[in-house]
């Protein structure tokens, strides 16, 4: 780290825009532009279908967070789904580092531009950040630079997570970090600690605590995988001068303590509402979320290989294709890092790969779906507190940016040595391999459809007739499978509360995150009439229950649109509650006021 590129340090200031510079972060912003054109083309009712309801949900943390912040609320919480307990928006990834400053743009454009502009921005400003860094830092080619950048910003699990998941594609901030850390190491080590101007310590700590809080508000898990793999990038940087290492380490000490100490003040309050405030909970169970070994030798669905040449579908979901980097690449890695290892870079990168590469396939190894018996370091690694939250499979991702130093410095000897001798044919012939490596991992245009419209008793307002303090209960209910609800609420300008939703939430005494509510007994018995086209046996316990549903929800009305098997759903809710709906705009309703009232018991 403090030897990075020491000749061309010296050669060029450091805060110095080549006119290649403003090249690169064109052509970075008009690649993520055309990989996210199908969305930009239609940003009223087009929708990114691998999303599956992710986009929904995205779009209603930055809809609701606008709302909140125009409206002078808390956006830390709300109970406008999951009513009446609500949701604890800290706790769901809502990335307030963006939600609130593009207010304006959501409030005049609506949400799905949010949603599309923080992709876009997210591809193009990741790719152009690590390529500063990489320019400034690593190497004295800016096309190597520029190779390292295009692949920190368009990897197949950054394409793959552009579906649904701007958390994990708007990492700018992640290299800005490391080059602030690394400057910072280079200044305390170039000369007695001792003598660093306090002045100078303090406003390194005020960057970088300010660099980590905006981090906080952006994605705590990328900064958590981000932290955990430069970290041990350093360790085995130093490892063979261990003198530097513990003087790096003294040296730094003192300003990312301090930087603690100030990232904490600033994020103080959101994360305790986060850990301890309502509707927080202490861990998540995700199940077996690991890697396919199939998935790291084959090409992912979004790109040209994956089109040429698709694999067996190993992938956890169409969003987390994070390890599909292709056997030409894995083979020009391993070939590559065989190549370079006496350079300490390449070294450390090889040693971040391997390891999260073993860590991203989970506590036990399959292949082809097929469990293998063979247990892995996962079993261990996320029984640690923090670790357990987090989607072995993204692991991966910290593999990334070291992926793209070892390219970015074997490019810069092959331009080197191009220099030194034109005819030389090597040069050559690593542009050669490279382009065979990473061409298949070219991204294709995502796919987009066209969105059912929002029931016009949503969209016009007609629902807040038949709201007074009291929620909408959909039929059946908003889930994580079936979230477009969100969607008409947004729509509706939050004109009511919903019953159910998309989040994550607690659940149980010792408050074990989940994905969506609890299931009471008046939503499985609606999804699964949905689901069978059956009407389901109804008793006077079925209507006694449906009853107390209604009272736990707060429901004023329940509101049947056009869905799946809706005629079975009619006549089952009509059974439930004893009455008949009536038809309003494009839906059938039942006005349960009446009835939520009547059934109250005695005080």
């Amino acid at each position: 780290m403090d030897q990075l590129a020491p000749e061309r340090k010296r050669r060029r200031p450091r805060l110095r825009v080549d006119p290649s510079d403003l090249v690169v972060s064109v052509g970075y912003l008009a690649l993520a532009v055309a990989v996210l054109s199908g969305q930009w083309r239609d940003t009223q009712s087009g929708y990114l279908i691998k999303s599956g309801q992710d986009q929904t949900m995205w779009e209603w943390f930055f809809a609701v967070t606008a709302h909140s912040v125009a409206h002078l609320e808390n956006p830390l919480g709300t109970n406008l789904q999951n009513f009446p307990a609500g949701v604890n928006m800290m706790a769901n990834t809502a990335m307030f580092g963006v939600g609130v400053p593009l207010t304006p743009v959501t409030l005049l454009f609506g949400p799905t531009v949010t949603f599309v502009l923080v992709l876009t921005l997210g591809l193009a400003s990741t790719a152009f950040a690590w390529y500063w860094l990489f320019s400034r830092e690593l190497v004295g080619s800016r096309l190597a630079a520029a190779i390292g950048g295009l692949f920190c910003g368009f990897a197949p699990a950054m394409i793959s997570h552009a579906n649904a998941h701007p958390n994990f594609v708007l990492l700018v901030l992640l290299p800005v970090i490391a080059l602030l850390l690394i400057r910072i190491a280079r200044r305390v080590t170039a000369v007695d600690a001792e003598k660093v101007k306090p002045r100078r310590r303090v406003r390194d700590a005020v960057t970088l605590g300010l660099l980590v809080a905006t981090q906080i508000a952006l994605g705590e898990e990328p900064l958590l995988i981000f932290a955990l793999s430069f970290g041990l990038f350093a360790v085995v940087y130093y490892l063979h001068t261990p003198r530097m290492g513990w003087r790096v380490l003294r040296a730094l000490a003192p300003t990312v303590a301090l930087a603690t100490v100030i990232t904490l003040m600033l994020t103080e309050i959101p994360l305790w509402w986060q850990f301890f405030g309502p509707q927080s909970y202490r861990s998540i169970d995700h199940g077996p979320m690991g890697n396919d070994l199939k998935a790291i030798v084959q090409f992912p669905s979004e790109s040209l290989g994956g089109i040429f040449q698709p694999g067996q579908y190993v992938a956890i979901n169409d969003t987390e294709q994070n390890a599909y980097f292709g056997w030409p690449l894995l083979l020009l890695l391993i070939v590559t890092v065989a190549l370079l290892w006496r350079d300490r870079v390449v070294r450390a990168a090889g040693v971040v790969i391997a390891v999260f590469g073993v860590l991203s396939l989970g506590a036990e190894a399959m292949l082809g779906k097929q469990p293998t018996g063979i247990e892995l370091p996962w079993q261990w690694a996320e029984k640690i507190p923090l670790l357990n939250t987090v989607l072995e499979t993204r692991l991966t991702m910290a593999a990334i940016p070291a992926i793209a130093a070892v390219l970015a410095l074997a490019t810069q000897r092959a331009v080197t040595a191009w220099r030194q001798s034109p005819v030389d044919w090597r040069p050559l012939a690593w542009f050669a391999v490279l382009a065979l490596a990473v061409v298949p991992l070219a991204p294709t245009v995502l796919p987009v459809i066209e969105r059912a419209p929002t029931p016009q008793f949503f969209a016009d307002g007609t629902v807040r007739k038949y709201v007074s303090g009291g929620s909408v209960v959909l039929v059946p209910p908003p889930r994580p499978f079936e979230a477009q609800a969100l969607r008409w609420q947004a729509d509706a300008n939050f004109d009511f509360p919903l019953a159910g939703g998309y989040f994550v939430g607690p659940t149980g005494a010792k408050k074990k995150g989940i994905y969506g509510p609890d299931f009471r007994p008046t939503t499985a018995l609606l999804v699964g009439a949905q689901d069978s086209g059956v009407i389901p046996p109804i008793d006077d316990e079925t209507r006694a229950q449906a009853l107390d549903d209604l009272r736990f929800w707060e429901a004023d009305v329940v509101v049947l649109p056009a869905t799946k098997n809706s005629d079975v759903l009619r006549t089952t809710v009509s059974q439930l509650l004893g009455v008949a709906p009536r038809q309003v705009d494009d839906v059938w309703l039942w006005d349960v006021r009446p009835l939520r009232e009547d059934s109250q018991p005695p005080q």
